[in-house]
């Protein structure tokens, strides 16, 4: 008989989450590796420095940005402690944080971020994938061991100056065939960068209206983002405003954090095409836990950017209303790239767009770089070059996707039940689904694809659709609605 439970989606969703009192506890079914995730070590320094005493004016226009970093610096030179904020509002540009140092937020303080992008100098980075320069985030954490970004006050990024200029670039590149590249030259303002740093830990502070990336976890490792809250819909709809990217890093712990943005709320990524197979550099070892999305573009998103490799993931006790989709694996056929090792348990959705969403041919206007007529390929910026690049051969840009393991999902309401897709060069593999109940539109489709297990899967489709298998091999499904071709 087809069945699935609907318990009043409100009262199924919003007992979640439960704040979890320990990352480092291991649940029933978790890989060992959980245990080791997430920051070591907190700042131990004993002082305490007040960013007013160096000048910093509470008055949310005086841009205070060098009284800060006076501040954090000689917190640094001291040996670290703490560093804390008079009541108030402060304009600032960007801001260093140093080893050893607390940078404290209170409830009662507000950091507003300079809406002129000569406040944000550029610095080497990687953006979506390519190393390139980039204007610095409005706070940023760079090459440090040890530090810390602490209190329940606010970082208002007030990004729409960012918003205002990528729609304007929009109108101007499309028409030109230049799509791929304009979320490159439009160098938007991310809100926290942690690059190449270690022990780090971000707790309960509320990041509003992103200019770009919320939250960049890149070329680190240890470090653990618990408690954000994450609203970039405050002043309007922001392009591309992720909430936490974790970029080719590891040992990385996501925890009791809520976010609403206008694209991935939760997204590992690993480098882009040529360059980022150049980088090589995979995203491993990462625990995402006890978390909500609301609006934005996936639960919990891997890709498109796979080219390093993303693995040893587990997403267990997650939230999405309103999501645009729930778990999503997204690549493309220059990306490159093994994702693999992928743990998704005891998720809760409602109203999102596919509850399941496999791709390897993503947004191809986006994904692939083709210099139109009348530009020389010898005089463009080199991150252009570095798009253009083509992969030799073209095989190593395949990406390939297997051994994932899908458990104890809910579904309340969804467009799309399942879409998975892989390519006739690289079908998906070793997919286990257990336990998924889903209330769709539609049932979907399962293409190029082999060795999934479906026990237990019960999909109730409006338009009384059954699952569609389409050029797969060995689909073992037990359950009772699906259709086999």
């Amino acid at each position: 008989m087809k069945w699935i439970v609907l318990i009043s989606a409100v009262a199924l969703l919003d007992g979640f989450p439960a704040r979890a009192q320990s990352g480092k506890a291991l649940q029933s079914g978790d890989p060992e590796w959980t245990r080791q995730v997430g920051a070591r070590s907190l700042p131990a320094g004993k002082q305490t420095l007040h960013v007013n005493d160096y000048g910093a004016v509470p008055d949310g226009a005086t841009l205070s940005t060098r009284a800060i970093q006076a501040a954090i610096d000689a917190c640094a030179a001291k040996g670290g402690g703490t560093v804390l904020f008079a009541p108030g509002s402060y304009l600032t540009g960007s801001l260093f944080l140093k080893a050893g140092v607390e940078l404290h937020i209170d409830k009662d303080v507000e950091l507003k971020g300079s809406q002129r992008f000569e406040d944000y100098p550029e610095i080497d980075t990687r953006i979506a994938g390519i190393e390139m320069k980039w204007p610095a985030a409005l706070l940023n954490i760079i090459g440090v061991k040890n530090a810390s970004i602490t209190g329940q006050g606010k970082v208002n990024a007030r990004g729409k100056f960012c918003w205002d200029k990528y729609w304007a670039m929009r109108k101007e590149y499309d028409p030109k065939g230049l799509r791929w590249v304009v979320d490159y030259d439009a160098k938007r303002v991310r809100t926290l960068l942690i690059q190449r740093s270690t022990d780090i830990t971000i707790r309960d502070v509320r990041f509003l209206d992103a200019g770009f990336w919320t939250v960049q976890v890149l070329y680190s490792q240890y470090v653990t983002v618990d408690g954000i809250v994450i609203r970039n819909n405050e002043s309007g709809h922001g392009p591309s405003t992720d909430g936490v990217d974790i970029d080719s890093s590891s040992w990385v712990l996501v925890r009791n954090c809520d976010i609403d943005c206008n694209d991935d709320d939760f997204c590992l990524k690993a480098g882009r095409d040529w360059d980022g197979l150049r980088v090589n550099r995979p995203t491993e070892y990462v625990v995402i836990r006890h978390c909500t999305a609301r609006k934005g573009g996936g639960l919990l998103t891997l890709g498109s950017e796979t080219s390093g490799g993303i693995r040893h993931v587990l997403a267990t006790d997650l939230v999405a209303k309103g999501t645009g989709n729930g778990f999503h694996i997204k690549s493309a056929t220059t990306r490159g790239g093994t994702v693999q090792d992928i743990h998704v348990r005891n998720i809760s959705m409602d109203s999102v767009g596919n509850a399941i969403l496999f791709t390897m041919n993503w947004n191809p206007a986006y994904s692939y770089s083709t210099l139109p007529a009348g530009y020389d390929a010898d005089s463009v910026p080199p991150h252009w070059k570095a798009l253009l690049h083509k992969i030799e051969p073209p095989e190593k840009g395949i990406p390939h996707f297997l051994d994932i393991y899908v458990s104890d999902i809910r579904v309340a309401s969804a467009k799309r039940a399942i879409s998975a897709t892989g390519l006739d060069k690289s079908l998906i593999s070793g997919v286990h689904i257990r336990n998924m109940n889903i209330y769709a539109a539609t049932a979907g489709v399962i293409s190029y694809a082999k060795d999934w297990d479906l026990d237990g899967l019960v999909i109730d489709a409006r338009d009384k659709s059954r699952l569609r298998l389409d050029h797969t091999e060995d689909i073992r499904d037990n359950s009772p609605n699906n259709e086999n071709k």
